[in-house]
């Protein structure tokens, strides 16, 4: 017998009935669409229905009281067209900033839930008339993942390449057919491939606004923008202006199609999240969501209604308030399940640890729900684990087994170890084992670590050996933004110079970082660019600049193109040996009775390291019970730094009979003998020394 609804209201032309609490957000039901949203202050609620592209409403359908279950209004509405309307909610309620409602029937709130918005399909495109810049969508697509599903690799084995979606392709040089989308992305994915990157860890993709920032570019006058997206919108909702498909209202389908074929390839994807705070800013910020639908529940405010802000950006979502708690999990099941994403990166992830008063709990009832949720148990968890109101929890971060970190103390040891600073060295050994100082006694392993010299906030690479401060004067804030304590060395010159000497240190400091990054126990990520010296022209917080030098230039000098050469070989020989991509602690012992550790620490002179406070080098060996590596290559491995402004020798350890000494890489050579295809390494001319060279790095491979 087919399917006959049975409506108890109606309301014009539409047929109603009581809707089914969950899902939230709107929803397909036999013959209908099913609208759910949760208020625990609310006293009434309208559903707003736009013809698609309209500026005025073509139905508002309030919620008869029968409609309400609890704290949720959720009503059926009947032979709607779901590909041509649009929607929204109107609340009634309390408006008592004191008490912390905001309630105002005169505005039009987003779906929180909408997993499709509209009024933002264009980059920098400003609406038109009276429409306002979003609104939900309802997706009823059909996509065929065929064989394609997450991929699950092994925390150890991850090499995350961190990248803006837009930044990654926009650019002319690149000459992708749809530049600055997820199908440019997608276009690139063979560049990844060869590269070595085997995840991508995507700047935020869900719906923001980039022209909620009003400043300008005091140097040019044109208009500055929220280019990162830190400033969610619509969490369930993909960006649409990513989308070369957007306005064909396809912009679900293009990212479907673009993580089918990074999985198609073996490129994990981990999306970089904000659930700390939203675009609504602080008392004087927009409507958007949140705001008017439940100010109270959704924010963390003070006894007089005040917003906290642990964020820097005017508002704290109150993650751990039982409702909100379900929000952000239901939102990560949806994109897990939906779209098969592998990871989630959470920034200022410390804020998820705070009570509803905004005070650090032992046990986060979030962080403990999203470490053991069934569906996110295969996804990888990474914690930005510290926030803008003091919490610094890197080495602290609630895990229970499953959390991993952005390490930021290995990001701060490296910088000041790389530039020659004294006293380093002691703190550059447990950061190349993995920090065991800051994970193992918490049984955690050296994979809760992922590493990084630079992100996409900071300088790049290129930039933090070229420039001793930050030049941020066209953000327009007088160059008071952006991080002060940046440990660069502009290595004799501020900026760009023709000085062949300083620019051929600045590239070597550039393979000496990479070569540290890669050689060290743990996940390391790389920041876009940074394996081609990209620059940013000194510009520490490049968040509001949509422009050619903020992308990433495909057109190469010759600088650029050997430092891509020196990455590829070098993250090519990562991969061909698990020595440096161990996933538990190596120790000082002789696990397999080779007669040698797994680690050993040298000086310039073997056995006898120098971690004193006026030592600048440092050098390990690895062996033993990692065994031999893939491809039948060696497993004795010495790797050593010379940060010292003058030539130094080092005296190698000996190895066993009728084991030699092969050079991998010397920073110290000029290109291309400073790096090789791995597994064609020449024998060294001296079994016994080895100089290297002032500010400089080597790998040398036994067998």
């Amino acid at each position: 017998m087919p399917f006959r609804p049975n409506p108890t209201h109606s309301h014009g032309e539409f047929k109603l009935r009581y809707g089914h609490p969950l899902p939230f957000g709107a929803s397909h039901v036999p013959h209908g669409i099913n609208f759910s949203i949760f208020s625990a202050h609310a006293t009434a609620c309208t559903l707003v229905l736009f013809d698609r592209g309209a500026a005025e409403p073509m139905a508002e359908i309030p919620f008869p009281i029968e409609c309400r279950l609890g704290q949720v209004w959720a009503m059926t509405v009947y032979d709607l067209d779901y590909e041509k309307i649009e929607y929204g909610f109107r609340f009634d309620g309390p408006n008592d900033p004191r008490e912390g409602h905001y309630f105002d029937r005169r505005n039009i709130v987003l779906d929180p839930n909408a997993h499709k918005i509209s009024g933002r399909e264009i980059w920098m495109g400003k609406p038109s008339g009276l429409l306002p810049q979003h609104r939900g969508r309802i997706p009823h697509e059909e996509y065929h993942w065929e064989h394609s599903r997450p991929l699950r690799s092994p925390e150890s084995e991850l090499i995350i390449y961190e990248l803006h979606v837009r930044g990654f392709t926009r650019h002319p040089s690149s000459d992708a057919a749809n530049p600055g989308t997820f199908s440019g992305l997608a276009e690139k994915v063979p560049y990844l491939k060869d590269l070595g990157i085997n995840c991508v860890e995507l700047m935020p993709v869900f719906e923001f606004d980039e022209m909620e920032n009003t400043r300008t570019n005091p140097a040019t006058g044109g208009p500055l923008c929220n280019y990162w997206g830190y400033s969610t919108v619509g969490f369930f909702a993909p960006k649409a202006s990513y989308a070369a498909s957007a306005q064909e209202g396809r912009q679900v389908h293009e990212f479907k199609d673009m993580m089918r074929q990074l999985h198609a390839n073996g490129i994990e994807v981990v999306l970089d999240v904000v659930f700390n705070h939203t675009a609504e800013g602080g008392a004087d910020g927009p409507v958007i969501s949140f705001r008017g639908i439940d100010n109270k529940t959704y924010y963390i405010l003070d006894s007089k209604g005040r917003f906290l802000n642990y964020t820097g950006c005017g508002n704290t979502v109150n993650c751990n308030h039982p409702a909100i708690r379900g929000f952000v999990i239901n939102c990560l099941r949806y994109w897990a399940a939906e779209y098969h994403i592998d990871g989630f990166r959470f920034d200022l992830a410390s804020v998820l640890g705070r009570d509803v008063n905004g005070a650090p709990l032992l046990n986060p009832p979030l962080l403990e729900s999203l470490a053991y949720d069934p569906v996110l148990a295969g996804c990888d968890l990474i914690a930005e684990a510290w926030d803008a109101g003091g919490l610094y929890q890197v080495g602290n971060f609630p895990s229970y087994g499953r959390w991993m970190e952005w390490n930021g103390k290995f990001r701060d040891a490296a910088r000041r170890f790389l530039k020659g600073e004294p006293g380093t060295v002691g703190e550059m050994v447990q950061r190349i084992m993995g920090s065991p100082d800051l994970y193992a006694a918490a049984g955690r392993k050296p994979t809760a670590s992922v590493n990084f010299i630079t992100c996409h906030d900071g300088f790049t690479l290129r930039d933090l050996f070229s420039y001793n401060e930050k030049h941020n004067l066209e953000n327009g804030e007088n160059n008071n933004d952006g991080a002060n304590d940046n440990n660069s060395w502009n290595c004799g010159a501020e900026g760009e110079t023709g000085d062949p000497e300083v620019r051929a240190l600045r590239l070597r400091q550039c393979k000496n970082a990479m070569l540290l990054l890669l050689t060290s126990q743990g996940v390391p990520m790389i920041s876009m660019g940074d394996e081609c010296g990209r620059s940013q022209r000194g510009n520490n917080n490049a968040y509001c600049h949509d422009e050619d030098w903020n992308w990433l230039a495909w057109d190469l000098d010759e600088e650029g193109s050997e430092m891509l050469r020196f990455t590829r070989a070098l993250i090519a020989f990562r991969k061909a040996n698990p020595a440096f991509r161990q996933p538990e602690f190596l120790t000082a012992r002789d696990q397999v009775g080779s007669g040698y550790p797994d680690i050993s620490w040298h000086g310039v002179l073997p056995w006898r390291p120098d971690w004193s406070a006026s030592s600048r080098s440092l050098a390990f060996m690895l062996c033993g019970r990692h065994g031999e590596a893939l491809g039948g290559a060696p497993h004795f491995f010495y790797v050593a730094f010379n940060m010292f402004f003058k030539p130094l020798p080092f005296s190698l350890p000996v190895l066993p009979r009728g084991m030699s000494w092969s050079r991998f890489v010397d920073t110290g050579l000029a290109s291309p003998d400073d790096i090789c295809i791995p597994g064609g390494e020449p024998l060294l001319a001296s079994q016994k020394q080895h100089v290297l060279r002032e500010w400089s790095g080597v790998v040398l491979v036994g067998r």
